[in-house]
């Protein structure tokens, strides 16, 4: 059974508020039943010295993604790592991380991509968590096997593939990623996977930075201030979100999708890995969106 959401007055003004906890609710929900918390971090270690009590480890490179077909995982392998991981289909999932969530939103959204009904965001993450000094433990949850079916992954709500972009350069195109890597100026990465041969952005697409949405706090910003960082980049059409390879543009893609009630919000996970490593894609380099070259529908 779904634990009830969290009613904080500062989530009221969101366009889906109960897909936000505080740590105030989750500390007061710990052991609750049908409450399943996961820890999903850039920084993998982070774990290991100390974690939420209770919260199961959840690898977003490694478990999630699969290493052979650079894809999200299967239903079937999905399933079975839900089992293993003691989780129910029905279970409320609470879902936090370092760097204010960049890693857990990506979880969350692969969550989604299963079609898992309750799964939330901790505000502000691993960052707010541990700077409140709340309670961590070494300690390994003993988690059972869940009971979950394996469910079929939807590619087409959430999701955009690299065709689906190029046939869609005159939807609202957001760049997530830092404003060097947009204009082509940064092109060292410190991940050799996330590598891509050419610097720059798709033509059309605004950079929105990913980091834009939270505070210092790594907190989200209040719905107004949201409206206006995102207000005048979304026009009509179902926006279309990419990072490097869609794990910090899922932070954008729950923002617009959850916070702010965009419809058909689709993220992008090949991202600009993919569409700068391929032969014959457009692209554009400086700060300004540049526009889409004749013949670029393909």
């Amino acid at each position: 059974m779904p634990v009830a959401p969290d009613p904080h007055p500062s989530f009221g003004s969101y366009a889906h508020p109960h897909r936000l906890v505080t740590t105030e609710w989750l500390s007061a929900n710990i052991g609750a039943p049908g409450l399943k918390i996961i820890e999903s971090n850039e920084d993998i270690l982070l774990y290991d010295i100390g974690h939420v009590p209770g919260a199961i480890k959840l690898d977003w490179r490694n478990e999630l993604i699969d290493p052979l077909t650079r894809d999200v995982i299967d239903g079937q392998r999905f399933a079975a790592l839900m089992r293993a991981k003691g989780i129910g289909r029905d279970d409320t999932v609470v879902v936090y991380g370092d760097r204010a969530n960049g890693t857990a939103a990506a979880t969350l959204w692969i969550f989604d991509l299963f079609g898992h009904r309750d799964v939330r965001l901790l505000d502000g993450g691993r960052d707010a968590w541990i700077s409140e000094a709340r309670d961590t433990t070494f300690e390994f949850p003993a988690t059972g096997f869940g009971d979950y079916p394996a469910v079929e992954r939807d590619d087409k709500s959430a999701r955009a593939f690299r065709q689906d972009v190029v046939a869609n350069l005159d939807v609202p195109l957001v760049d997530a990623r830092v404003f060097e890597e947009y204009t082509g100026e940064l092109v060292d990465l410190d991940r050799p996977d996330e590598q891509a041969l050419r610097a720059g952005h798709i033509p059309t697409a605004v950079n929105i930075p990913w980091t834009s949405a939270v505070g210092p706090d790594s907190r989200f910003r209040p719905r107004a201030e949201l409206d206006v960082i995102y207000g005048s980049a979304l026009g009509a059409g179902a926006p279309i979100v990419y990072s490097r390879m869609g794990r910090l543009s899922s932070h954008t893609w729950f923002t617009l999708t959850y916070l702010l009630g965009v419809d058909r919000v689709r993220n992008y996970d090949g991202g600009w890995t993919e569409w700068a490593n391929s032969v014959g894609m457009p692209m554009a380099t400086g700060a300004e969106p540049g526009a889409a070259p004749a013949g670029a529908h393909r």
